[in-house]
């Protein structure tokens, strides 16, 4: 038997491309060509397929079974997530009944990802979203075997957390379970793959490398296959938007990208998970010192470039800035305005990257971090500007657990970028800590405030801060969310992002307290 990860044909998610006739047309055709392909093993393989009823959705997502050049069994994917990142009940007609497929004398179950994540014996402590269990169907069926499809993204801890839940099933159903799932990066969700392979006795009998292809073998129920050794998750971080950099930017046709090198921590990283993610001669920073760039900032700019081995050009902003200055001082009068002057510096520098994305056809890599996106410690059109913001979804303390993580090989990301105080330097002695509580306490809000949904009492308890913090915190979240919805894409890799994890309206009078 062979099997493949759910919409392994069309991807994941196809989103508003199933409802062009010329997609489902293209994508049946791909699955017949695979199916013909079949020999005598039994092929498993996720697609999409047309609902001929007149009522209901148009399409099923489904898992096509093939044997010996022919289709001999379809399932319907019965639970349809519909929460944080996931819409398929917006395009899928869920279906409505078990598959059990033989292969010789072994009898198959199949299911595909969301129907497995509704176990009401590992659920038991927690609101159940559906009220089937595609789960307890396998443990009636009796089945050898219980094969499942997937299209499960990563986050940080999701890994553990499926490993325990499908052990939990495994032994449950008393039928060994082997779950194929998707690797890849697909807009703002990174897929790491780690399929994973169960006895019937819920012992982990094989395991997938995580965030590469991978092919295995396993001979259920008493074989064993291969099993890499766990990796920190801080490690698993690090590919996870490695890959999702490197499939955005070679399925949307980029080779290059260009960001902006400031010697902050932020840039540094970002620069640093390009060039594993594109290679040094595909990176370009830019280095744009203005009137309150510290010399250390330039120093450790080209150190940052050096340590990289890639090209850095360094263009001044002061002369355009005072340019600005000049054209303004008639509307602005004589008190001048020094935070849209902050601001001018940051959109001056966007404008400049992207004048160099159109020169040489870079993708320019935005490079602020999930603690700022909160809070709106950013500029619009200025540092927000870009094609993908990498660490969109990466809170300010892990951005210096990356970049400690890769200098644990060598010396990459200047240490003074990590030591130093963080800085937008857009005024004389301008620090983070000016307008922002440390990160070690913002953090943890954020965590509480946006991942859980917690009201500022409950968040300030939980982090151990005081509740007129949190609930300034709360109030700068929501009142950024118009910035926010014009930011880059990113990708996904906490709990809840911002963007598709957390649709929250811009226009709204409601006051958290």
């Amino acid at each position: 038997m062979v099997v493949f990860p759910e919409l392994a044909v069309a991807g994941y998610p196809p989103r508003d491309l199933v409802e062009r006739r010329t997609f489902l047309r293209e994508a049946s055709a791909a699955s017949d060509r695979i199916a013909r392909a079949a020999g005598d093993a039994l092929w498993v393989f996720g697609s999409v397929a047309p609902n001929a009823s007149r009522s209901g959705r148009s399409v099923f997502n489904v898992a096509v079974a093939a044997r010996r050049g022919r289709v001999v069994a379809e399932y319907r994917k019965r639970l349809l997530p519909n929460y944080d990142v996931f819409d398929e009940a917006r395009y899928f007609e869920p279906g409505d009944r078990p598959l059990v497929v033989r292969a010789g004398a072994r009898r198959i179950a199949i299911t595909i990802c969301e129907d497995i994540w509704n176990d009401k014996t590992f659920w038991k402590q927690q609101r159940r979203l559906y009220d089937r269990d595609p789960v307890a169907d396998v443990k009636r069926a009796a089945a050898d075997l219980h094969v499942n499809l997937s299209a499960s993204p990563w986050v940080l801890g999701k890994d553990r957390f499926r490993e325990r839940m499908m052990r939990q099933i495994a032994r449950g159903t008393r039928a060994p379970l082997v779950s194929c799932n998707l690797v890849g990066g697909n807009d703002g969700l990174v897929f790491d793959g780690s399929s994973i392979a169960f006895d019937a006795s819920g012992r982990l009998a094989a395991r997938s490398r995580p965030f590469v292809e991978d092919f295995w073998t396993v001979d259920l129920p008493d074989g064993k296959g291969p099993l890499p050794r766990r990796q920190a998750p801080v490690s698993l971080l690090r590919q996870a938007l490695v890959l999702a950099l490197s499939d955005y930017a070679s399925k949307c046709g980029f080779r290059t990208a260009v960001l902006g090198i400031s010697g902050g921590i932020d840039s540094a990283v970002t620069a640093a998970l390009a060039v594993e993610s594109l290679g040094s001669g595909n990176v370009t920073g830019v280095a744009m010192p203005g009137p309150y760039s510290s010399k250390g900032s330039l120093r450790d700019a080209r150190a940052l470039a050096e340590a990289l081995r890639i090209e850095l050009l360094e263009i001044p902003i002061s002369p355009v800035f005072e340019s600005y200055r000049s054209t303004l001082r008639p509307a602005f009068g004589k008190e001048g305005c020094s935070e849209a002057e902050e601001n001018l510096q940051a959109r001056i520098r966007g404008a400049l990257l992207m004048a160099l994305s159109n020169r040489n056809g870079h993708l320019v890599l935005s490079t602020g971090n999930k603690s700022e996106l909160a809070v709106g410690y950013c500029t619009l059109y200025g540092d927000m500007a870009g094609g993908y913001a990498l660490l969109s979804d990466v809170p300010k303390t892990l951005v210096y657990e990356l970049a400690r993580d890769f200098n644990r090989e060598n010396m990459r990301i200047p240490q003074a970028s990590i030591d130093k105080e963080p800085s937008a330097e857009l005024r004389p002695n301008q620090k983070d800590s000016d307008s922002l509580p440390p990160y070690e306490m913002l953090d943890p809000l954020i965590e509480a405030l946006v991942e859980d949904s917690l009201a500022p009492a409950a968040a300030a308890r939980r982090a151990g801060v005081p509740l007129s913090l949190a609930s300034d915190i709360a109030r700068r979240i929501d009142r950024n969310e118009y910035k926010r919805r014009q930011a880059p894409p990113g990708p996904k890799v906490t709990g809840r992002a911002f963007g598709e994890g957390r649709r929250y309206p811009i226009a709204q009078k409601f006051e958290i307290e």
